[in-house]
């Protein structure tokens, strides 16, 4: 959907119609402006030609034109946490090849969800997916960085989880106090870095 989201955001014959992109793990909410019918903005949407499947998911902002972030965000992680040698198991690697698929190759914030911050990472080393626990945690500390199936992810805060926890890292990633309170935003490229 990143691919998908993008095209919509950057068609100049759609945004004067299009007030906001919502972007979903396998779906695109595409906002009507104001006063636009919706039928003139689903025959629009229909002439726009997707891009080819890539099975990564999208991106929001308020102008179309300008949100597809630039600056690429470095997640510095300490590799160290209680599910590393699972992940290892059940992706035939070794821990240390674990940490180089996991920083060796760029993931992009697909969406947001599950809580305030909380970024659903696509695009990474596909060696990496992983199911979610058996059993999830009652309580993942803030600053975790999980895997499960073909996302990576970082706790913004205290919460339940069931992702395979890697690492973790001291960048918050969620500050009530900041503009916008979210560090990754859909559509930015992120690079995990071994701390």
């Amino acid at each position: 959907m990143v691919d998908l989201a993008d095209l919509v955001r950057s068609d100049t014959g759609l945004a004067d119609l299009v007030e906001d992109v919502v972007p979903g793990a396998r779906t695109l909410l595409v906002r009507a402006a104001p006063g636009v019918p919706l039928g003139r903005l689903r025959d629009r949407l229909a002439d726009t030609s997707p891009p080819a499947a890539t099975g990564s998911t999208g991106s929001t902002g308020d102008d179309l034109r300008e949100q597809v972030p630039t600056a690429e965000v470095e997640v510095p992680v300490t590799y160290d946490g209680p599910d590393l040698a699972e992940v290892a198991r059940h992706t035939g690697l070794r821990e240390d090849e674990v940490v180089a698929a996991h920083t060796g190759t760029p993931w992009r914030v697909a969406f947001g969800g599950f809580a305030p911050g909380f970024a659903y990472l696509v695009g990474g080393d596909p060696r990496l997916r992983v199911p979610r626990r058996d059993r999830p945690r009652t309580t993942v500390p803030a600053g975790a960085v999980g895997l499960a199936g073909e996302f990576s992810g970082v706790y913004p805060r205290p919460s339940p989880g069931g992702w395979q926890l890697i690492g973790r890292t001291d960048l918050p990633v969620w500050d009530l106090d900041l503009d916008p309170p979210a560090l990754l935003a859909p559509g930015a490229t992120v690079r995990f870095r071994a701390a």
